[in-house]
C-alpha cells in the first residue's frame, strides 16, 4: 500500500471518529491527532469574525500557540486576516505561500505574517468553509517554523479540514438548539417566521393569512423572545440556524 493510498484511509477513519465527538474537547483531540499525522505542528479551526463583538454563534478551536491567540485577538488581527479574505477567492485549499498571488497583501498582512513566524508558526494550507446563509470560515493546517509543508498530504488535508469543519458546525448547532428550542415555536409562529424572512411587514402576513396586525405582531414578539433576537434579520438568522425554517421554505412559491 503507498503513503497516499495509507493516508486516505486514515482519512476515512478520521471521518468516522469526528462523527462520532460529542464534545468540542473529544473534536479537537482527534483533529489533534491527525493533523501530526498528516505532518503538521497546528490546527485552527474557526468562523471568520471577531469572537468578542460577534451577535451570532461561532466557534474556535485550535491548538495554536496560546500567546498567538491572545497577541492575534489584542491587535484585532481577524477582522484583516489575510487567510480569511483569501477564503473568499477559492472554495478549495490552498497554501499561506500562494497568498500573495490571490490578493494584495498589505504592508499590515506582511507584518502580521512576520509576527506569526515569530511565534514558531511555518507554512500552512487552508480550507475554505462556504456555508449558506452562514460566516464565512476555514480549517487551516500550519507546519512548525523552517518545516516545509508536506505537499503529498495535501489532499488528504482538504478532506480533513471540510469535515472537521462540518463536525464543529454539528456540536455548535446542537449548543445552539439547546438554548432556542424550535418546538418552542408554535406552527402559526413558523408560518410568520416564513414570511418575516421574505421581507413582509406585520400588515402584509396578516392580510395573507388571514388573521390580524396585532396577532401577528405577537407571534413574532413571542418568536423574538424565544430566540432572544433584538432583530427581525436576527430572527430569520437563528431560525435557520435551529432548522426551524428552511431556505426552502423562504424560496419556495
Amino acid at each position: 500500500m503507498t503513503v497516499r493510498n495509507a493516508m486516505f484511509e486514515r482519512a476515512g477513519a478520521f471521518v468516522n471518529d469526528v462523527g462520532a465527538a460529542e464534545t468540542e474537547t473529544e473534536l479537537k483531540s482527534v483533529l489533534a491527532d491527525i493533523t501530526k499525522e498528516l505532518g503538521f505542528s497546528h490546527f485552527a479551526l474557526s468562523h471568520h469574525v471577531y469572537l468578542s463583538s460577534s451577535s451570532e454563534p461561532a466557534m474556535r478551536i485550535h491548538n495554536y500557540p496560546e500567546e498567538w491567540e491572545v497577541y492575534y485577538d489584542r491587535q484585532q488581527l481577524g477582522r484583516t486576516d489575510p487567510v480569511h479574505r483569501a477564503c473568499q477567492m477559492t472554495a478549495v485549499g490552498f497554501a499561506w505561500s500562494q497568498l500573495p498571488n490571490m490578493i494584495p497583501l498589505t504592508r499590515r498582512d506582511r507584518w502580521m505574517m512576520r509576527a506569526a513566524a515569530k511565534q514558531g508558526l511555518g507554512n500552512g494550507f487552508t480550507v475554505p468553509a462556504h456555508v449558506p446563509g452562514e460566516v464565512n470560515g476555514s480549517c487551516s493546517f500550519a507546519t512548525a517554523k523552517g518545516k516545509t509543508l508536506p505537499a503529498e498530504h495535501l489532499a488528504t488535508a482538504q478532506l480533513v479540514g471540510s469535515y472537521a469543519f462540518e463536525a464543529a458546525r454539528r456540536l455548535l448547532k446542537r449548543e445552539r438548539q439547546k438554548l432556542y428550542d424550535p418546538a418552542r415555536v408554535s406552527n402559526r409562529e413558523r408560518d410568520c417566521l416564513i414570511w418575516v424572512a421574505r421581507g413582509k411587514s406585520d400588515s402584509e402576513i396578516a392580510t395573507i393569512l388571514g388573521i390580524s396586525t396585532e396577532t401577528v405582531h405577537q407571534y413574532v414578539k413571542q418568536a423574538r423572545a424565544n430566540y432572544d433576537a433584538v432583530s427581525r434579520s436576527q430572527l430569520v438568522a437563528h431560525a435557520l440556524f435551529s432548522g426551524t425554517i428552511s431556505f426552502m421554505d423562504i424560496f419556495k412559491r
